[in-house]
């Protein structure tokens, strides 16, 4: 197995579990180590290092993620960026031959912890995939698939307020409300997309993960998607790893910049976009390296 086929990797199952509930801590100052000075921190890595086999993936990344921000993760393909996003919930436990190191903590707790329960951490953090993945399941059982096992409903009308709220949130609501016992891959790209997203948040999450959510989609649907994460910001830590220099200025609120491992630059989007302080940083948003 080839490094970049391991970056790329993802593992569906894992995406049956997400969800998050908690506070926040405050980050600290410099720079140099991706903190955001006076900001609430949702979660935060420090010394992080990342090993497949011989082949070292993340080298060192300290970085603080903003509560109810939007951080896009961008950078070479191969550079780490999605490697450091599968930290976040532990979906890297499922490679064998990835072995991590350092410290990775969510409202200050780490979740590298021996006492950790991963499944219930990653039904604490929500994850969208590339490409959009419904169960074989209708419309309303992929998003009542999470509260059902994980006995977040008490019943059948609660079970119900869930789903329709999750569509609605999802900005799905309006468009299958009278199918909702209709195939969820009989919809179309751009609204398979928001129905896994309904499905991450039906189990009341506080941290999205989003690995390159709109690669797979049209532009129409892109923009709508783009729209979604805006607004969900306001109810969600969303951290989001894109291909598309213009999709981060669009909607994110900070920008940490990847290059062969390393976490090169991290800041508010638009001097990480219009001020970079680091050559290669430059090099990459200017289009020299890519």
């Amino acid at each position: 197995m080839t490094f970049d086929s391991v970056e790329h990797m993802v593992t569906e199952a894992t995406d049956l579990e997400h969800s998050a509930r908690i506070g926040a801590t405050m980050a600290g100052e410099p720079n140099q180590t991706g903190e955001i000075p006076g900001g609430p921190a949702k979660m935060a890595s420090r010394n992080l290092q990342v090993r497949y086999g011989d082949k070292q993936a993340l080298y060192d990344v300290s970085l603080d993620i903003p509560v109810n921000e939007v951080t896009a993760f961008i950078g070479p393909s191969g550079c780490g960026k999605s490697t450091y996003l599968r930290c976040l919930n532990r979906m890297n436990d499922n490679i064998d031959i990835c072995h991590v190191d350092g410290s990775v903590t969510l409202d200050g707790r780490e979740i590298y912890a021996k006492d950790q329960d991963v499944v219930q951490l990653r039904t604490r953090i929500g994850m969208v995939f590339q490409k959009p993945n419904p169960f074989p399941k209708s419309i309303f059982d992929n998003v009542a698939y999470g509260p059902r096992i994980h006995g977040i409903a008490r019943d059948r009308e609660e079970l119900n307020g869930i789903v329709l709220g999750s569509l609605e949130r999802a900005g799905l609501l309006d468009e299958v409300r009278d199918r909702l016992d209709a195939p969820g891959i009989g919809l179309s790209g751009g609204q398979q997309q928001r129905l896994c997203i309904a499905r991450a948040i039906a189990v009341r999450p506080e941290v999205i993960l989003m690995d390159e959510p709109c690669s797979a989609l049209d532009p129409i649907a892109t923009e709508r998607i783009e729209e979604l994460i805006m607004e969900l910001k306001a109810q969600y830590t969303i951290i989001m790893v894109t291909h598309s220099m213009q999709q981060a200025r669009r909607v994110s609120d900070k920008t940490a910049f990847f290059h062969l491992g390393h976490l090169v630059e991290h800041g508010a989007t638009s001097e990480v976009f219009e001020n970079p302080q680091d050559d290669r940083t430059k090099d990459y948003v200017t289009g020299r390296i890519g």
